[in-house]
């Protein structure tokens, strides 16, 4: 497992990789994009792109309503409704992956996420079927996946905490006992790069800061290889009457070490509930899991890779108090 920079699909930005801070006025990931953004992600596909979801859907198909998917800068992202040629009302997501810089570095995107979603079936959880895709965007213009779109809601802040964390515990064994396939491999994981250069120069700690980036460079050993979700958190789970409905977003799926998942969810966790909801989650992932000791390297992975300097003026002190309780492990 090395330590260079995952592919920029993956190095989303911080409100990419965070979920809504503390703060209930705070923005959602997504939400505040810069009106070049705003036209190219939440803009209208182009017809080409619409004909090519009828076409896959079969003869007679149309498409009946369109509408931007909140949340999220890394690609285009629509609900697509359409009838097919037997009267049926079909409930799609079309994701066109549009940045030109990203698939620069990383044009397989569609591909990768096509085979991400068929592996994903195998999860005993529901996830969204691959209903066709465009790997190197000639039909829609852009490398393009389609699928089905799941029901359920994104929820944050649970009014039963306990429950809540049990059930995204849960979730993780299931996705990582996916059975891989040889004849359709996905890409291997890496950790997301180091681009801090030291410690922000806010912090009264920044010894532990100096620790913490030393540890970012030096990953343990693998504990063992398997499908991952590598952007797991409550942000990518579906609920509905206290149920988990879906789990979405596979586009940055890999294979790698389980934890790769924990650490990223337990990031997102201590920001928005608190260190002791993504200590909970840990030890209620463990016992459900049944796996052993964990690493504090996959908090600190998840708190500093892939982020830049200028990131860390937008710390909370939770943050930094999740990463002060990682380093304090090692």
């Amino acid at each position: 497992m090395g330590a260079h920079a995952f592919p920029p699909m993956a190095l989303h930005d911080q409100a990419m990789r965070r979920g809504p801070r503390a703060d209930e006025k705070a923005p959602l990931h997504g939400e505040v994009l810069t009106p070049e953004e705003e036209r190219l992600l939440r803009g209208r596909p182009p017809t080409r792109a619409l004909r090519w979801c009828a076409e896959s859907v079969g003869r007679g198909a149309a498409v009946l309503d369109v509408r931007p998917l909140a949340g999220g800068t890394s690609s285009a992202v629509h609900a697509v409704d359409l009838r097919d040629g037997r009267g049926v009302v079909r409930r799609l997501v079309l994701r066109r992956f549009v940045r030109a810089d990203w698939l620069a570095e990383e044009p397989d995107l569609a591909a990768q996420e096509a085979v991400a979603l068929t592996i994903a079936q195998a999860v005993a959880v529901p996830t969204p079927v691959l209903v066709a895709h465009d790997p190197d965007g000639g039909r829609v213009g852009a490398p393009a996946i389609l699928m089905t779109r799941l029901d359920g809601a994104v929820v944050w802040r649970p009014a039963d905490l306990e429950p809540f964390l049990r059930e995204l515990a849960a979730i993780l064994p299931a996705i990582h006992a996916a059975p891989l396939s040889a004849a359709r491999p996905l890409r291997p994981y890496s950790p997301y790069g180091l681009r801090i250069t030291g410690p922000p120069r806010w912090t009264a700690r920044p010894a532990m800061w100096r620790q913490a980036l030393a540890a970012l460079r030096d990953p343990p050993p693998m504990r063992h290889r398997c499908f991952v979700h590598r952007d797991f958190h409550p942000g990518n789970v579906l609920w509905r009457d206290g149920a988990v409905t879906g789990l979405v977003d596979w586009a940055s799926a890999s294979v790698g070490d389980p934890d790769a998942d924990v650490g990223h969810c337990r990031m997102n966790l201590a920001g928005v509930l608190g260190v002791e909801a993504a200590d909970r989650f840990l030890a209620l992932h463990r016992s459900v899991a049944g796996a052993g000791d964990y690493h504090p390297f996959w908090d600190i992975a998840a708190a500093l890779g892939g982020f830049e300097d200028a990131d860390l003026d937008a710390w909370t002190p939770a943050d930094e108090e999740f990463l002060a309780r990682a380093v304090a492990r090692l």
